[in-house]
């Protein structure tokens, strides 16, 4: 379970507003989850966009403390503040080989994901290396026709790791996933004895378990959902929490926010919040005519988000929540409000949610 709720006086600052806990061994349970779901294959750790918005650096060290040895990024720059974190670690660049970066990223001892054959040409023997190949996502990667090319070229230095990436592993039942599968085990032929990945956060609970050498999930280690649909095998690492900085009783027919979105149908007793959408909170998280809004969890209770979501402030309808005062703190965030939740209020994904999420926010992290 998470760790409960801070007293106001054991925060980590009287003047703070709001507050992201980071729960590091959650995070470790989870992917101890997907590698035990992924074995035998390495269970590695997608930890781009500063791990998914929780901070790269804590993140990393809880996962080398708990055996997680193979580490994804999307650029250079993350793969340096990785190499910072620990000098084993094998670390793979997403974003590939830009023109000229490969004296940097040997520097750095990281490993591009080779994405076509002229970045192959430019790394040549500069190390090891992952080749990507496109399978049906149409984004980065060499075609599958291309693979007996990239072998030639690469017979001096075998691939330290084949990959692609799946399109739709979220949906079991699509067919693209089938394909997917086939196509990469064509490519795999031109590669005898590297080791091959495939999946994905989602990928890992695919029924026909592509898991191949190594595994590769991102959101689920967050505590996003990496099965729709079905009950979340993940727990939540992220708990955000904002104070409530003034409440104020109106009488029916008086409006809340901006462009006056949201009226009073009764008199309303309402709760000002210091959370907006410079701290990643989406506007759509707002009211709205066609939309349930989405809600904060204030003294137990579940209330709804009323009027639009301001830059650094929000508006809960408290009338029901029994004393909600002045310093109280609520929960937007958490165990009983996930991640995938707030996005679908919000109309967004879970994976947006977090990589914007808590900008200006203290920052706890607990069980590393």
């Amino acid at each position: 379970m998470h760790a409960p709720p801070m007293p106001i006086t054991d925060r980590l600052c009287l003047s703070e507003t709001s507050l992201l806990t980071v729960d590091l061994s959650t995070l470790v349970q989870n992917w101890r989850r997907l590698a035990e779901r992924g074995a035998p294959a390495q269970c590695s750790a997608v930890v781009k966009a500063n791990a998914y918005g929780l901070g790269l650096e804590p993140v990393m060290r809880a996962l080398l403390a708990a055996g997680c040895k193979t580490f994804f990024v999307a650029t250079a720059s993350e793969g340096e503040r990785a190499r910072a974190v620990s000098k084993e670690a094998v670390i793979y660049v997403l974003d590939g080989l830009a023109p000229g970066a490969a004296p940097r990223l040997k520097a750095a001892e990281l490993r591009p994901v080779l994405n076509s054959l002229a970045e192959i040409g430019e790394w040549a023997d500069a190390g090891a290396a992952a080749l990507h190949f496109d399978t049906g996502m149409n984004r980065l990667g060499l075609a599958p026709a291309e693979a007996g090319a990239a072998a030639d070229l690469m017979q001096q230095t075998a691939p330290a790791l084949v990959m692609s990436h799946f399109v739709s592993a979220q949906s079991p039942d699509d067919p693209r996933n089938a394909r997917q599968i086939d196509a990469f085990a064509s490519i795999a032929k031109h590669f005898p004895g590297a080791p091959g990945s495939l999946c994905n956060s989602s990928g890992i609970f695919l029924p026909s378990n592509p898991h191949l050498d190594l595994t590769r999930p991102g959101y689920a280690l967050y505590g996003g959902n990496p099965t729709p649909g079905v009950a979340n095998p993940m727990r939540a690492v992220a708990r955000l929490e904002a104070l409530v900085l003034s409440t104020r009783e109106i009488a029916a027919g008086e409006s809340v926010g901006y462009d006056a979105t949201w009226t009073a149908t009764r008199p309303t007793r309402l709760a000002t919040v210091a959370l907006g959408y410079a701290d990643g909170l989406p506007v759509r998280a707002s009211s709205g005519p066609s939309r349930p809004p989405a809600e904060a969890l204030v003294a137990g209770r579940r209330r709804p988000i009323i009027g639009r979501v301001s830059m650094d402030y929000v508006a809960l309808d408290v009338t029901d929540a029994g004393k909600v005062k002045r310093g109280d703190w609520v929960e937007i965030l958490g165990e009983d409000i996930g991640v995938d939740e707030l996005a679908v209020r919000a109309e967004t994904i879970g994976y947006e949610i977090l990589t914007r999420l808590g900008g200006r926010c203290a920052r706890r992290y607990v069980g590393g």
